[in-house]
């Protein structure tokens, strides 16, 4: 899957990386998402994609 997080929508919550952090990260210095692992196989990433609150995280299998 081709993890990708629109910076514009995200809003730095965090609970992407809270429920998935071996494929995101939260970037401290401008306190917003970033994927570690775009192409993330993980079962957590559908998990993130619909936790998000903005629908700042989308994936393309």
């Amino acid at each position: 899957m081709m993890v990708r997080i629109d910076k514009e929508k995200c809003i730095g919550c965090g609970s992407c990386a809270a429920v998935c952090p071996a494929v995101f990260k939260m970037n401290e210095e401008i306190f917003k998402a970033e994927v570690i692992d775009i192409e993330a196989t993980a079962p957590c990433v559908k998990e993130a994609i619909e936790l998000c609150p903005t629908q700042a995280i989308s994936g393309d299998e």
